[in-house]
Parts: C-alpha cells; structure tokens; sequence
C-alpha cells in the first residue's frame, strides 16, 4: 500500500509540474487588478511568501530592478499614483526577521495614464417621431468603470440623471448630454465628456420653395427661397435653418433668403424648422431643392431675311435661350448715326421697314435684370438696279498665272448714281469699295462663281440685289505645240510651221531656232501662228497675250532639215562606256564610197568643241569620256560631208559602290522611315561626287546627296541601285552598285507579352517579356525597344517608379493590373500594334502554422515520463512478488475528445495470488505509427479505484493522452480523419511483477 501511494503521490506532483510549468517562492499581487492606472489613482502592492507566518518576514519593494521602497514589516503597500513615471516592473523581496534567508517575488506591470476623458456617442442624434435613441460612453481601453450621466438644455442648468450608471443609456428628450466615467474606493473620476446635442423630431413637413419661379436662373438675377412649413405650421411661431451654398447655417426667424446668384450659387438647398420655444426639437431636412445656375445669358436675334424687298418689311425676333418670363428691348443705328432704342416695343418679335443695325436684349424680375446685348444684324433695302459682272479680256478660257479685271457694272440708269460696290467670290475683297473692278493675278484657287452688288455711297442700309454668278474657270498653264507640215525642206524650197495654244484666243507667238554649233536665238519680225522657213535647224515656239505679257510653255522641239546632194558622215562606237583602263573604237563612215579622211572633234559640258590633232583614220581609239562627232574630208579643193549625229562616251572608275541601309533592320514595315546610302569604296572618301540611283522611290537625276531618305510603303518594295561620279567630270562614272532589295512588310507587327507566372508570391514579383516576332533569329537585334502600360485605360507608359527594368524586353512588377506592351524603334518612331493584355494577381499569403505550444509540452511531457521511470524502478526494489505485465492496447478516436476506449488486458498465465502493494506497469502504443506527422501529446495521469471481484486492493491508473496532429495527412482511398485532436487511453494496473519492470511500446 505504501508502495501505491508513493507511486500516485509521483503522479500527482506529475500532474502538477505539466499543469504550472514552476512556482514561485514569493507572490506579488497588485490591487485592483487592472490592466492601467491613471493619475490620481490607488493600487495597493501584496506579497505573500507562502512560508510561515506573515510577522516572519520583513518586505521591500523593488520598481525596475531598483529599491522602491526598504525593508518594513507590513505586506501591503499602498500607492497613490501622483505621474505616469510609476509605470514599470514592480517585485517584492522577502527576508526572514531571524535566518536573514530571503524570497524574490515575481514581477508585475503598472502602466500607467494621464487622466482620462469619457467619450460618449451617439448612434445618431435625431430622435424620431415617438422614439429614442442610445448613447454610449466609454473610456479608453481600460476595465472597471461605471458611469455619470448629465443633461442640460440652453434655458436649463446642468443636472445628473439618476438610476442610470450604466455604459449605455436610451433617451428620448432633446438636449445637450454628457457623460464620465468612475471606478475605484475611493471614487476616482475621468474627466467629462463633450457634449452631444440630441434633438427630437416633429412630424410637420417642410419645403423650399422658390420665387420667381423660372426654371432656368442666370448668375446675376436676385432669387428668394422660401421654407414652408406644412400640415398645422401655419399656427406655431417657428425658427428655420438652412443647409445650402449660399444659405446661412445658424437659426434666423426670417422663413426666406434672398440674394443675388452666381456660378458658385448652384446646388442643393434644404431647410428645417423648430419652435422658438425648444431647441432641441426640429422637423426633419426638406426635400432637397436643386438650384442650377447659368452663365449670364446672350440675347439671340434672328431674321427671317436681312434684305427689305421693295416696299416690303422684315421680321425681326429676340429670343433667350429657353427660358421664361422676359420682356425684350430694341435698339437700331446706322453708320452715321449712335444707337439709340426703339420706344414701345418691348414683344418678342417686331417687324421693320428700315435699314439699319439692329439689335435686343432681354429684361426680367425685380430688380430688373438684362442679358448681354444680341450680336447685331445688319438689315438692308433692296433697289431695283440690275448689276452684272463683266471680264476683261474676255477670253473664253483663262490659264494660271494670267491677269484679268472683273468689272461690276450698274444697269438701268446707274450712270448717274455714285456708288459703291461689295464683292463675293474667291479672290475679290468682301468689303464694300469705290472702285467697280478688281484686278488679280489668277491661279487655281481663282476657279469659282463672282457675284457683285451695289449701294448707294450716302445709304449703306439700301443695295441692289446680287448680280448673277460670273463662273471663272482657270486651267493649267498651257504649252505651245508646234507642227510642220514636213520636217524635210525640198532643194530651193521651204516647209510651213505652226504654232498653236489649245482652243483658245488673242494669242501672238514667238519663234526660236538654233543648230548643234549655234546658240538658240529668236526669229525677229515674227509674231504669226505660221511661219515659212528655207533653213534647216532646231525649231520651237511659245505663246504670248495680255497685258503684262503672259507666256505659255516653250514648245517641244521640231528638227528641219535642209535637202541636198551633201552626205552626211555617220558615227559609230563598239560601245560607249570606256572599262576601267582600257578605251572604245569610233568609226566614221561616209555611204559607200571611197577616197575619204575624217576630221573628228570632242567636246564636254564645260569645254567647247574642238577638233582631235593627227586623227585621220577611219578607226580611232580613245580613252576620254565626252561628246564625240566627224566628219569625211576629200579631193582638192577639199570637199566636206556634213558633220555626224554625236556620241557620248563615259569612263567607268575602278571605285566600287554598294547600297547600305540604315537603320540596317532584317526586316522593314509599311510606315517605317529609311535611308539608303550610296558609299564610294576604295579610296572615294578624297573625291568629290555626285550621284545617281535607280529604284521605286529614289531621284533619277545626277545629285550632290549620297542618301534618300523616305517613309516605306508597299510601292516601295523593290532593287535599288546607284553610281557615282566625278563632279568635275561628267562623261567618268563608276558601275552600277549591285542591286539592294528592300522587301516591305505591309501588316503592321504585333508586340506578344508573356509571364513567367500569374500570381505575384508574397513580397516578391512576376517578370514580363515583350518581344516582336520572337519566332525570328534576328528578332532580338531588331532595333526594338519596348513600352509597358497598365490598365487597359492608360496612355502614360511605366517609369522604373512602377517596375523594375531588366534587359531590353523584361521588367519586374509587384504591383496586381492588366498589363500591355508594345515595341518602338526609329528616330520618328514607329510603333507595334499593343500587345494582348496580361492580367497580375497577388496570390494570397498562406495562414503561418502555430507552433507556440510545442515546445513546452514536448518538455513537460518528456519530465513526466522520466519521473514515472525512476518511479518504477523504486518499486522494483520494495516489491518482493512476482508481477505479469499489464498491457494494454490503445485505440484511436477520430470524433470526439476524452472518449474513452475499452481497453483490453492481457495477462500472464501465472498471476500471483499474493496482495499487496503493486508496481504499477505501464504500456502505451501508438495505435498508428505510420504517419510521420510533428506531433503534439498532452498526457493526464488520473487515479481510479476500480474494484475486481474478488474486492482486492489492485488499483487501476488511466493515462488519458490528447493526441494532437498539427496537420492532418489525407490519403488517396481513404477519408480524411473526423477529427485533429485523437484521445489515447493507457491502463495502467497495478500487480505483482516478476520482473518488476516496465514495458512501453
């Protein structure tokens, strides 16, 4: 039985130690045990040593690690709290009177506050109609406290609310409330609350009305808003407060504002009313009353026609933009003559017979208020001349660049009328002018209809009607043609030539003729369309008329040639371009037949022609570039052919030429700017050149500019190719470049986005990637550059403030959005359709597993088992009987905690009859030892008498163990546990061992 009782005492001191972790020698407990003080307060220290009598000890009190108070007898202290330095760490230290042996305490906190104010709330502070609302009043996060009601009125004094101490009250009067807050013996008080005004609504209705009227108001007008009460208002004496822009906020006896609008008067106006009596007594807000004002409003004049007929009159009408109860005022003047208004008519529309300027303003209210005046318009009288336009000269078709005058004359008795006149058309001067004819250099824009009318000089309101339209058709400036009835002059004969200007009039022509070895000069005394020439030559002509002289473009040129027996010697050139260092053959040839020298010359652009010493041969080779031509030579005296056609023969340079483009992308777009650059190799850099291209979009012509530069379409796709030559020499060239293709994309790219993922993980970021034609090898040397935007709204692209930018085409955001990107590349850009979109969430962050209880459980559990061990082994050495093993088998509960199982006991075959003190044996399995989870174990030792049949004193101890899973584990077939938390119960029974030893599984 000792044995036994030993056992259990161990259980319970067990027990204990999982249950309070240590104890303390000492305690110190303060007094109220709230959690913060404030100044002016009490707290009352306690320490209890828990050993001996009280008179045993002597206290000393210590705040922060420093003595607070000495050494006194008395184990309470009182404080009173005079500033918040009492806050800290208080202990008390013990000490024997006798043995000088002493105690620490353990520690407790004082926070401590400046005095507090209640705060009290209202849930709302109108009353309504036979109800009540609550108020609340509360101090700062602190325990303990009941609470002073007060209410007061502004005819009544201050007064407390009896029988009312609780945090929340309901009221149902008007007034002005308060509230603090108490705790404590002796009461300490918090300082009061602000005040709450509460008030109680009636049940009348109110309204704002608005005189006048109108629906639409114009900054500037004088307006009055009235708030009517309704439903038995009439018979009380009330007081009103206004909510609106340009309304006062404090109550007035006046029921109306009145005053002037503006733009900053618009807005919502209400008003509420109560009796003078009670001020804490109010209807409820009207209906909000909207007040939209408008700019200062311009008069509008029309007129159903600006001309007075002969005799007739005019409709004039004043109107202001939809809206209601004006009055108008008219006024009239003239050039000569101020303004002035018109009496007694004040109606919207008035008709009038007289020419003038006219306009109207409108009039309203009291005091009256005026729109701005109307624009003006002009009304003027009709006479009954006739006027027509007339053109000098009066060709029937006119060409660009020509000078006419148009000229509007005054029909039916004009003559003896001084006038004035006004033009419409597109070069004539809209004003009105003294003179009758406008004189203009035409051009294209010329083309149209011109119409005149006339006045009066002394009556500017009185005019003729506009003349009829005058139609002016100007064409391009024409080219004379010239024509020969036969380019071949017969001997002693002459061939007629004609020169000509499209169907047209009044033209003289000018004549030119020149030779290869004469300069052009005109053919005096000839100024006829035909003409008769005896001589041979290069012929052309040109049109000339009008004053001052207009002239057409020159005509193409008509070769003549002169019939005779004379031959003409003929040039020819194996070719005529000379190869690098080497030179061409000429030959010279008379029509078969024999007996001839030839005679050759050569000539340049800058150099006249001149004859080539020692060459007399029919076969010449030469090397220079220039303009070849011969002649045949025989017999004496020496007989001369004419001379040859020229030839023109060039140098090719040894210099080679290629075609680069820049920027030098693989791949070009339709819309894209390029330039294509002619570069002279080997050695050209010393030279200067000039240059000519072949292709779609490049000049023909010889230029000083090596590049074109030019914005790329679909026409522009192509091979080009260029040369180059010496500035100073015009017949050396080098060859053509090779030919340069340029293909043109004619669909515009598509930037493509992608993401390395979608969610944005806690704290960190999702990397974009922009590319053109990623499918491309050369895609990344493309000359793109790329811009990122977020949200599909946005034009402004991201800056590094919004995103991390990597290399060329990646960026890092941490930021959620709808995410596009588009490339860009050129000087003037050029730019990618936008890519699709992408959408960036953030993911959600996981809950953080708890693991703040594992720790000192495993530990206490872990004390616990040791503890039965050296318990057991005790026993071991007392017991002298034999024992069996008790084993028991524990099962799992997956529904419920502190469930027991009937557990199973398996005994020995030969039990022990002997009584007496038992060891007690103890063995725990896991019931499912397979799942490797972080457990936690809560073990509870209890102690059960259970008595056998044969009312022995063997005793049975339940080991009751919480079996907690920090996560369960799911597997694939079977269902997931009921429960986290599974119940193991271990039978412990006491026997006679053998072995005296314990068995744990």
């Amino acid at each position: 039985m000792g044995a036994t009782l030993l056992c259990e005492l161990g259980l319970f001191l067990l027990c204990t130690l999982l249950s309070t972790g240590h104890t303390e020698d000492a305690v110190l407990t303060i007094e109220p045990s709230w959690s913060s003080f404030f100044i002016g307060e009490s707290v009352t220290f306690k320490c209890d040593m828990n050993e001996g009598k009280n008179t045993d000890w002597e206290y000393k009190i210590i705040k922060n690690g420093q003595e607070f108070l000495p050494y006194k007898k008395r184990k309470d202290y009182r404080l009173h709290i005079t500033s918040t330095h009492r806050s800290g760490e208080y202990q008390c230290i013990g000490r024997r009177k006798k043995s000088r042996g002493g105690k620490n305490s353990n520690t407790a906190s004082i926070t401590v506050l400046n005095k507090p104010r209640a705060t009290l709330t209202a849930g709302t502070t109108i009353i309504p109609v036979g109800g009540s609302v609550t108020l609340t009043c509360s101090v700062q996060s602190s325990d303990g406290w009941k609470y002073e009601w007060f209410r007061r009125t502004q005819t009544t004094n201050e007064v407390q609310i009896r029988d009312q101490q609780n945090r929340d009250i309901r009221v149902s009067q008007g007034g002005i409330y308060s509230c603090r807050g108490t705790r404590g013996n002796p009461v300490y008080y918090t300082d009061k609350s602000d005040g709450v005004t509460i008030e109680i609504t009636f049940s009348n209705k109110v309204v704002v009305k608005q005189q006048p009227n109108w629906p639409q108001i114009f900054r500037g007008e004088t307006i009055t808003l009235t708030c009517e009460v309704q439903e038995g208002g009439e018979t009380t004496e009330w007081e009103y407060e206004w909510r609106g822009p340009r309304t006062p906020t404090q109550w007035t006896h006046n029921n109306d504002v009145t005053f002037r609008v503006s733009e900053s008067s618009s807005g919502d106006y209400m008003c509420k009313s109560r009796r003078r009596d009670d001020s804490y007594s109010s209807t409820e807000w009207s209906e909000a009353f909207t007040l939209s004002v408008s700019s200062k409003p311009r008069a509008t004049l029309t007129a159903g026609t600006t001309i007075i007929p002969v005799g007739g009159s005019v409709t004039l009408t004043c109107s202001v933009q939809s809206s209601d109860g004006w009055k108008y005022e008219w006024f009239r003047r003239t050039q000569r003559t101020s303004e002035g208004q018109i009496r007694d008519k004040q109606n919207r529309d008035i008709r009038v017979s007289q020419g003038g300027i006219y306009s109207c303003r409108g009039t309203r209210g009291n005091p009256v208020y005026y729109t701005d005046i109307s624009d003006d318009v002009t009304i003027e009288i009709t006479f009954s001349n006739k006027v027509v336009v007339k053109q000098q000269p009066n060709w029937p078709q006119i060409f660009r660049g020509e000078t006419i005058t148009l000229t509007c004359e005054v029909q039916e008795g004009g003559e003896t009328t001084e006038w004035e006149y006004e033009w419409r058309g597109p070069s004539t001067p809209t004003q009105w002018t003294h003179n009758n004819d406008v004189t203009f250099r035409v051009s294209e824009s010329s083309s149209g209809d011109y119409m005149c009318k006339s006045r009066h000089r002394d009556d500017s309101y009185s005019s003729t009607e506009w003349s009829e339209a005058f139609t002016l058709s100007v064409s391009s400036k024409p080219r004379a043609t010239l024509t020969a009835g036969t380019t071949i002059i017969p001997v002693g004969g002459s061939v007629t030539l004609t020169c000509s200007v499209q169907s047209s009039d009044g033209w003289k022509y000018e004549w030119f003729r020149r030779t290869q070895r004469t300069s052009e000069g005109q053919i005096r005394d000839k100024q006829n369309r035909d003409i008769r020439v005896s001589q041979g030559g290069i012929y052309r002509c040109r049109g000339t008329r009008g004053n001052p002289v207009y002239y057409t473009y020159d005509s193409y040129d008509v070769t003549i040639k002169k019939t005779s027996d004379k031959p003409r010697a003929t040039l020819a050139a194996g070719t005529t371009i000379i190869p690098v260092g080497g030179s061409v053959t000429l030959t010279c040839s008379v029509q078969s037949s024999d007996g001839w020298k030839y005679e050759w010359f050569r000539r340049t652009q800058r150099t006249s022609e001149g004859q080539i010493r020692d060459k007399q041969n029919r076969d010449i080779r030469v090397s220079q570039g220039g303009i070849y031509s011969c002649r045949g030579t025989r017999g004496n005296p020496v007989y001369y052919t004419d001379i040859s056609d020229d030839v023109t023969i060039e140098i090719t340079f040894s210099n080679k030429v290629a075609v680069k483009q820049q920027p030098n992308w693989p791949q070009i777009f339709r819309g894209e700017t390029i330039t294509l650059t002619c570069e002279v190799q080997e050695g050209g850099e010393t030279t200067e050149w000039e240059y000519e291209w072949r292709g779609p979009r490049t000049p023909t012509w010889w230029t000083y500019n090596n590049d074109v530069t030019f914005r790329v379409s679909e026409s522009s796709s192509g091979d080009y190719m260029c040369k180059s030559r010496r500035r100073d020499d015009s017949y050396s060239s080098t060859e053509w470049s090779e030919a340069f293709t340029l293909s043109v994309s004619t669909d515009q790219p598509k930037a493509q986005i992608t993401s390395d993922m979608r969610d944005i993980p806690v704290g960190g970021s999702v990397t974009l990637t922009c590319s053109v034609n990623p499918s491309s090898s050369s895609s990344s040397s493309s000359g793109w550059k790329y811009y990122w935007y977020r949200d599909e709204k946005s034009s402004e692209a991201l800056t590094t403030q919004d995103a991390v930018f990597h290399s060329n085409g990646q960026i890092s955001v941490s930021q959620e959005g709808l995410y596009r990107c588009r490339g860009g590349r050129g000087n003037l850009v050029y730019y990618t359709e936008d890519s699709q979109s992408v959408r960036i969430d953030h993911r959600a962050a996981p809950e953080p597993e708890s693991s703040s209880f594992l720790t000192p459980l495993i530990v206490g559990l872990v004390c616990g088992v040791l503890l039965i061990l050296l318990l057991l082994l005790l026993c071991r050495f007392k017991q002298s009987k034999d024992s069996f093993f008790a084993r028991t088998r524990s099962t799992n509960q997956s529904s419920a905690m502190n469930h027991m199982i009937k557990d199973e006991a398996q005994h020995s075959r030969h039990a022990s009859t002997v009584q007496g003190d038992a060891c007690v044996y103890e063995s725990i399995k896991d019931h499912d030892d397979t799942q490797n989870d972080d457990s936690v174990l809560y073990a509870e030792v209890s102690h059960d008498r259970a008595k056998t049949k044969k009312d022995n004193d063997d005793s049975l101890l339940y080991a009751q163990v919480y079996y907690s899973k920090a996560k369960p584990k799911r597997h694939k077939g079977k269902p997931a546990p009921a429960a986290v938390d599974e119940t193991v119960y271990s039978e412990v029974k006491s026997q006679t061992a053998l072995g005296n030893c314990a068995e744990i599984k």
